[in-house]
């Protein structure tokens, strides 16, 4: 297959690099089919400057063995946001549900002023849809009642927190010309509206993660903690409603949001203060070629979610495809190979999954990067520093 493509990484590093650094995680990347990953920016220090693209940058290029590229968070000044980009940056992260960066998330003003910016240097921003000021009056209120369990955690970022931070983020787009992606959408109400801003001729894509399509609230009663993320497992519904925008085309992409953290942070006594996310580089290829097998998805559907459209969305030249002319990135899979996920065995630094023990059918065998065999059955057979830093061809 063309060399896959997850455009939503938590490479960690720098001051994090004790949860995972650009070594372990690439090696998770390489070891699980992906050719190339784009770095989230809610980082120690936060990427939101050309000094800190370039430092991170610098740091990247003696440890990965694959292709990276770059979020950067908003600067407080944005007359910065051109200079990023020609720094690197591959698009802009949005972080809707706190403060992260240099854009006070509360102000459509400067939601608006900050997409019109970016949409003169046709980079995409990319969306964490949960809306800040909703989200923190939920938990006032659940810590309050003195409430310490997963139903809180999952009250607190109800579906309405989702729906109205992708509403008032399409309004502030609106006219701006700027190109959207949603992370991680999970309710069927996200999906519509985000359908009605596409069919009004907007540029709006979205992605879903594994986690929302073969999760749902049910299963936290075995393991809560553990499958704590934001935005939250939803409704056996709303996965089915996350199925069906696979199947009719509205999903653009699939992102792991990989999100290594330490076993005791995730559990912690609190709920309020559990790490969100979980691991997903290794499990995300595997997971989605069992579910071709069951028909959920075509392999050629999977091909386009996990390579082709990443690549355009992020404008990844030579990326997504096999063709000349493209890089001589390649995964090769064994689509027979019958095998249970072990997460003791995972390159990341997180060595936990809530899919530890699941039977899959599927497996990469070999990963290619610009032409060099980096992992070869399971193996990281290349050096440090031997992948190369990635920029938008638009930038």
């Amino acid at each position: 297959m063309p060399g896959l493509i997850d455009a939503h990484v938590h490479l960690r590093d720098e001051g994090k690099a004790y949860k995972e650094d650009f070594f372990s995680g690439t090696s998770a990347a390489a070891a699980g089919g992906f050719t190339t990953v784009l770095d989230m920016p809610n980082n120690d220090p936060v990427t939101m400057s050309k000094q800190t693209l370039s430092n991170r940058m610098k740091i990247a290029a003696g440890k990965i063995l694959v292709n990276v590229g770059f979020y950067s968070e908003f600067p407080e000044d944005l007359g910065q946001v051109a200079g990023i980009v020609s720094e690197g940056a591959v698009g802009f992260k949005l972080f809707m549900g706190c403060q992260m960066g240099g854009l006070d998330v509360d102000s459509d003003e400067q939601l608006k002023a900050a997409f019109s910016e970016v949409s003169k240097v046709t980079v995409p921003v990319a969306v964490h849809a949960e809306d800040k000021a909703l989200l923190a009056l939920n938990e006032q209120r659940l810590k309050q009642a003195k409430r310490n369990n997963v139903d809180a955690f999952l009250m607190a970022h109800s579906e309405e927190v989702e729906l109205k931070a992708i509403r008032r983020a399409l309004k502030a787009s609106s006219k701006t010309g700027v190109h959207l992606h949603f992370c991680h959408v999970t309710t069927q109400a996200g999906l519509n509206a985000i359908v009605e801003s596409k069919k009004s001729g907007e540029t709006v894509t979205c992605e879903v993660t594994p986690n929302h399509l073969l999760f749902s609230t049910a299963d936290m009663v075995y393991d809560g903690k553990l499958l704590i993320m934001a935005p939250p497992l939803r409704s056996k519904t709303d996965v089915e409603a996350l199925w069906q925008a696979i199947s009719d085309g509205t999903i653009d992409s699939l992102g792991s949001d990989h999100a290594p953290h330490t076993l005791e942070e995730k559990s912690a006594s609190s709920i309020w203060d559990v790490k969100v996310g979980v691991p997903g580089l290794g499990t995300t290829l595997p997971l989605m070629l069992t579910m071709v097998r069951k028909n959920r998805l075509s392999l050629s559907r999977m091909v386009e979610l996990l390579s082709e459209n990443p690549a355009k969305i992020f404008n990844l030249t030579r990326k997504g495809k096999i063709e000349n002319g493209s890089s001589a990135d390649l995964t090769v899979v064994d689509i027979n190979l019958k095998w249970k996920i072990d997460a003791s065995k995972f390159k990341s630094k997180a060595k936990f999954s809530p899919y530890n023990g699941f039977e899959v059918i599927g497996k990469p065998v070999k990963t290619f990067v610009n032409g060099s065999l980096v992992m070869d059955e399971g193996e990281i057979i290349a050096k440090q520093g031997s992948g190369e830093i990635v920029r938008s061809i638009k930038a």
